[in-house]
């Protein structure tokens, strides 16, 4: 393959990767999905090929919805037993970023969220928010007809808004807001954490990845509980930690997150979705199967000091 054909390829590298992450959740998967489609470029009659960038979105979408399907047909993504990679802020995967729908459509949140559609659901509803794609466009890429690209992004867009209510923010409040999540954990007080909570909060975490099934809870004063016992710092945790690792303030998937790491290795992430001016949802994550990418990209980032030095 010549180099003009490999340059065009690449040029389209960080687009296709980011339409599978979002229709996927899977920054792993999402990289599976680029080279599988470099591959059908390679084998691919390209005289054939009138529009190559609209060519290359079709097959990156069918094979995300491909992967997406035969996980739910293995029972591997059940919903309510799922979580997203999470990836940290200024990762070209969570691009485009322009708007606030395209922001939105790339927090863990949202992505939790669009396990409840179904593949031509999610597809549509990224494809049409995410990417600004006409439906004329999206029934080409999905053989659909225009009304059913119509009616699911009709019914996407109901299921999506039906659930979110987040408040953006900046780094400097995202940074105020994790400062006082930990400082509210450390307390040992249950009441200092209930207090930043919505009434309705809801959390959902994966138990360092060893738990069988993903932990939940939609009651503030068990939200608190579990968080302060986990933030709790015991001998047995640091041995298990490998040391004392630092407690940094970061935004992630455009959410406010607290980041547990130690010598550059990242241990668990802790995403806070915010309403108003306080917590509405948190997630936690520290199954390393899940935090691959975003531990490559925190190393080869710089923080502004930790909120605590040694946990």
């Amino acid at each position: 393959m010549d180099t003009a054909t490999v340059e065009r390829f690449e040029a389209n590298r960080s687009r296709l990767a980011s339409l599978a992450y979002r229709l996927l959740g899977s920054a792993t998967e999402a990289e599976d999905v680029v080279q599988d489609a470099f591959l059908r470029w390679q084998a691919a009659d390209r005289t054939r090929i009138k529009v190559p960038e609209a060519w290359l979105t079709k097959v990156a979408t069918n094979l995300s919805l491909d992967r997406l399907r035969s996980a739910r047909a293995r029972h591997e993504r059940t919903f309510g037993e799922w979580l997203p990679e999470p990836l940290l802020d200024g990762d070209p995967m969570l691009g485009p970023a322009d708007t606030v729908v395209q922001r939105e459509s790339v927090t863990l949140a949202v992505l939790m969220l669009l396990e409840r559609l179904s593949p031509n659901e999610r597809a549509v509803y990224v494809l049409r928010e995410a990417f600004s794609y006409s439906h004329a466009e999206i029934a080409e890429i999905l053989d659909i007809s225009v009304s059913a690209s119509q009616q699911h992004a009709h019914r996407a867009r109901q299921r999506v808004a039906a659930e979110r209510d987040a408040t953006e923010v900046d780094d400097a409040t995202a940074r105020k807001i994790v400062e006082a999540f930990v400082e509210a954990a450390s307390t040992g007080r249950t009441e200092a954490l209930v207090a930043l909570l919505t009434d309705d909060a809801t959390a959902v975490a994966d138990g360092a990845g060893g738990a069988k099934r993903l932990l939940r809870s939609s009651v503030p004063e068990r939200i608190a509980a579990m968080f302060r016992a986990g933030f709790k710092p015991t001998p047995a945790k640091r041995r298990l930690a490998g040391g004392s690792p630092s407690i940094h303030a970061a935004m992630v998937n455009g959410s406010p997150a607290m980041v547990a790491a130690l010598d550059g290795r990242v241990l668990g992430v802790v995403v806070l979705e915010v309403r108003g001016e306080r917590i509405s949802a948190l997630c936690g994550i520290a199954g390393q199967s899940r935090l691959g990418r975003f531990g490559e990209w925190w190393k080869r980032e710089d923080h502004p000091d930790p909120i605590i030095a040694s946990w």
